[in-house]
């Protein structure tokens, strides 16, 4: 939201209340001039005049801001900013987590107060006419807040009223993330709305809007507001991050991991680390695609088609026409099509595959299921009581009321019979048409906050049903749209991407800036969503799908099977699902890595490396964890411009070396690209390419890369559980190098020519 016209002049609808200067503070009755605080008592409340106080009589009519300064855990300082206390704030309110232990101090002289959380601070100045905070880590400035930044905004042609802040930018600093954006990966320059819509993937609305940003000095700002911020990324005030929110309370939280990824870290610690997904999922799935023409003698034909032609398969999908049309959501199989699904599903499991279905949250009113949620209460209502129905997806469909315990209950006894049936997972699609005005929940909640908050309840109670039922190391969701805390719920798709390259790598950019909101597991529409792609998008497209956290063969019109596109095809999908599957051992350690730390499977690469940069706008290469760099093709001509960071690389797929620090520009074939590994990597590699569940210690190869002398390498291989199953030190000196490893049986090592290698098993 915009609220000037220029730098010096206001809209002429706006009247703005600014934070001028410090008045006053309260933290303690009686106080030294350290006091330190506890967990229940930590907060520094400072009151800010919103004109000088040049006697007891400028107190009178004029607004003021009241600013609490709080930390919910060390190194994450909380601002919140109230016009009327007393105003409504209803919920929904993203979960945040709280640390246990004392870690907050204030201090006070005449001209500062310093709120202390770890070694993150917010400085309160108190000149007159002063008004500033400094949020600093150490001595180093991270950003602040002062001269016409703080403020309550008043719009007298609409009556609605704002709070807004201003975060300085430094120069040279780079802001990320804000959900799954498909503009440009840096943020800077950008107006960004989050709202979640059903726009695609080629448009600046997104279906997972995060409000959360983090920069390349280190650290990152949540705005805890579940309705609708407004962010103007350096694009009102070009030295400025601006959000707004249309309220009289503005919470945001100050997070200083002090480097990127250690800021992700700590961003999950506050609004939780994904879930690990089943190490089945890490697989090839294949779908039905949306419109397509389909029964179950189609569906066996694509599976038995691929495993004809050697091309592993592990998940199979049905997308909505499994149940009738205008009758979504049903939960009942169409039996036209699938007459005795119990039995076609026993056939299909025998053969080793899991199963998703589509659902969505929507109800149409043909379903059967909707004369019983309309008795019982379970939908969102009209505020006269009667149930909020529209035409756009299904006719005359309702919306589930997730904030109605019995109606989440309702929910998941449908969907428990399916998983009784022997599916495995769903894929919960929508959750982003959500109205706003002339509706009601049931517990109350904010209409306008829960637009973006309905997705977060929704994955939840599926995700909760699985993991009652199946366990919760087997409970998996594949998401389109979501909320911040959402990425407790895995996986979450791109949505809607057409068949080019174009979109190819929208939706990349997206994925990585999604990944900065703690986001772990991520995947797209292998070969595009929207029309057909030609056979060398398709196969270029294949190497980015088996190369992502999750891959998916999905489209709308037409079917996606390798077959229909070219007989390469066939062949380039079989070699990168095999890859896929026999780099398990190092690709599932990752993905334990992601949830137990909240770092993303798929990296932008400032993420990886600060330190760089070059890195910085880099968004057509990602670090899949911690040892290998990808390169997507995006041209027909198969050429790729890639970089290198500092230090030696090698192509793992045609063992070529590299030294980093520069460009490469080079041409590859369909069963090449830039799978860089970096030095002192020690890459486990499985026994395996059928399947990405197996036993990852086994048979297992260690594959050495260019192990620097004095290096001192330590791997964690885990089970399929996730469980660590063999721990592995590597170290190196004077051209020697040692392989200590405890777990597993029959391993073996392999490095370059001429390293000589010891290894002892323990």
């Amino acid at each position: 939201m915009k609220f000037t016209n220029g730098y010096w002049r206001i809209r002429e609808e706006i009247d703005p209340v600014y934070a001028v200067e410090y008045y006053d503070a309260d933290y303690s009755t009686n106080y030294d001039t350290v006091y330190d605080t506890g967990k229940k008592d930590n907060s520094l409340v400072v009151y800010a005049a919103t004109k000088h106080m040049g006697d007891r009589g400028d107190t009178l009519n004029q607004p003021m801001l009241t600013v609490t300064f709080s930390s919910p855990m060390e190194n994450v300082i909380k601002v919140s900013a109230v016009h009327f206390k007393g105003a409504l704030y209803k919920g929904p309110h993203y979960q945040v987590a709280e640390q246990e232990g004392s870690f907050v101090s204030i201090t006070e002289d005449e001209e500062t107060i310093t709120y202390q959380s770890g070694r993150t601070s917010a400085v309160i100045h108190k000149a007159p006419m002063g008004w500033k905070v400094e949020f600093k880590d150490g001595d180093r400035l991270l950003t602040e807040s002062s001269f016409r930044n703080l403020a309550y905004m008043k719009n007298r042609e609409t009556g609605k009223n704002y709070m807004a802040e201003q975060l300085l930018l430094d120069v040279g600093e780079y802001v990320y993330g804000l959900g799954e954006r498909y503009t440009p990966f840096v943020k800077n320059g950008q107006t960004v709305e989050v709202w979640n819509e059903d726009g695609g993937t080629a448009s600046e609305q997104t279906y997972k809007n995060i409000p959360f940003y983090i920069t390349n000095k280190g650290y990152g700002v949540f705005v805890a507001h579940a309705g609708d911020v407004h962010f103007e990324v350096g694009s009102e005030k070009v030295e400025r991050v601006q959000f707004s929110v249309q309220t009289e309370r503005l919470d945001y939280y100050i997070i200083n991991g002090t480097t990127p990824k250690e800021t992700v870290q700590l961003y999950t610690e506050l609004t939780g680390k994904p879930a690990l997904p089943p190490s089945w999922s890490f697989g090839l799935w294949l779908t039905t695609s949306f419109t397509t023409s389909y029964d179950e003698e189609t569906v066996s034909s694509f599976i038995q088609g691929m495993e004809d032609r050697d091309i592993p398969l592990h998940t199979f999908h049905f997308d909505c026409f499994w149940m009738k049309g205008y009758e979504w959501c049903n939960f009942e199989w169409d039996k036209d099509t699938f007459p005795d699904p119990e039995a076609m599903l026993k056939r299909y499991k025998a053969r080793g595959l899991h199963i998703c279905v589509w659902i969505n949250s929507y109800i149409g009113q043909k379903s059967a299921l909707f004369d019983e949620g309309m008795e019982q209460g379970y939908f969102v209502k009209n505020l006269d009581g009667s149930v909020w129905q529209c035409d756009r997806w299904q006719a005359g469909m309702a919306l589930v009321d997730f904030t109605n315990p019995k109606a989440c209950k309702w929910y998941q006894d449908k969907l428990e019979r399916l998983i009784d049936m022997g599916v495995d997972c769903f894929k919960t699609d929508f959750g982003e048409r959500i109205p706003v005005t002339g509706v009601m929940y049931y517990d109350g909640s904010d209409t306008v906050k829960m637009h973006n908050y309905y997705t977060y309840l929704y994955n939840q109670v599926v995700f909760t049903l699985l993991e009652r039922k199946l366990g919760k190391d087997k409970a998996l969701v594949f998401a389109r749209s979501t909320a911040a805390g959402g990425q407790k719920f895995p996986v979450h798709w791109g949505g809607d991407c057409t068949a080019t390259y174009l979109s190819m790598a929208e939706d990349m950019r997206g994925g990585l800036s999604l990944s900065l909101g703690g986001y772990g597991f991520w995947s797209h529409d292998i070969g595009g969503f929207e029309q057909t792609a030609s056979a060398d998008v398709y196969k270029r497209w294949c190497a980015f799908g088996l190369l992502s956290s999750h891959s998916r063969l999905h489209g709308s019109t037409s079917y996606r099977v390798p077959w229909l596109f070219d007989d390469e095809a066939c062949d380039v999908l079989r070699k990168f699902v095999k890859l896929k599957c026999s780099l398990m051992p190092y690709i599932f350690a990752q993905a334990v890595k992601a949830h137990r730390e909240g770092i993303p499977m798929m990296r932008p690469m400032f993420l990886e490396f600060p330190e760089d940069p070059a890195c910085e706008t880099l968004d057509r290469q990602y670090m899949l964890g911690d040892s290998l760099l990808v390169a997507p093709v995006f041209r027909e001509s198969g050429e790729v411009a890639y970089y290198l960071p500092a230090g030696t690389w090698t192509n793992y797929l045609t063992g070529e070396v590299r030294e980093g620090g520069r460009w490469y520009r080079e041409v590859f074939d369909y069963f090449h690209l830039p799978l860089m590994v970096r030095e002192n990597t020690v890459l486990a590699v499985g026994s395996h390419e059928e399947r990405p569940d197996y036993d990852y210690v086994s048979g297992t190869t260690l594959k050495l890369f260019q192990i620097k002398d004095q290096a001192d390498i330590r791997i964690m291989v885990p089970d399929v559980d996730g469980k660590e199953a063999a721990d592995i030190r590597v170290t190196s000196d004077r051209g020697r190098v040692r392989a200590v490893i405890r777990g597993g049986a029959h391993w073996t090592v392999e490095g370059p020519e001429g390293m000589i290698v010891e290894v002892a098993e323990e």
